[in-house]
C-alpha cells in the first residue's frame, strides 16, 4: 500500500482510542474503536486512520452518544456529548492501540 501523506489534520479528527469491553470483543472482528471529533465525517476519519496508522480501512460507522444528566454538589450539569468511529479494517491488518502513534 501507497504510504498516505500524513497532514496535521489527522491530529484532529482522531481524539484517543476508546478502550472497553465491547470495543475489545470489536478488535476479533478486524473493528478498532476511536473517539473522533464532534464534526468529523467517515471518509475525515477513514483518511486519518489509514494515514497514522498505515492500514487499510474498508468501514467506518459512527455514532454520537449523548451526554449525561450528572449532579456535583447538588448541582447539576451536563457531561459532554462524544463521537465515536468504529473503523473496520481490511483482512489480515491490525492497529495496536497500546503502541500509539508510529513515528
Amino acid at each position: 500500500m501507497a504510504k498516505a501523506a500524513i497532514d496535521t489534520r489527522h491530529y484532529d479528527v482522531i481524539v484517543a482510542p476508546h478502550i472497553t469491553e465491547k470495543a475489545t470483543l470489536l478488535s476479533e472482528h478486524n473493528a478498532v474503536v476511536f473517539r473522533v471529533a464532534q464534526d468529523a465525517t467517515k471518509p475525515q476519519i477513514k483518511a486519518a486512520v489509514e494515514a497514522l496508522f498505515g492500514v487499510k480501512v474498508t468501514g467506518v460507522n459512527t455514532l454520537t452518544v449523548k451526554g449525561k444528566t450528572k449532579r456535583w454538589k447538588g448541582r447539576p450539569y451536563t457531561r459532554s456529548d462524544v463521537k465515536k468511529a468504529v473503523v473496520t479494517l481490511a483482512e489480515g491488518q491490525s492497529i495496536d492501540i497500546t503502541e500509539g502513534l508510529r513515528g
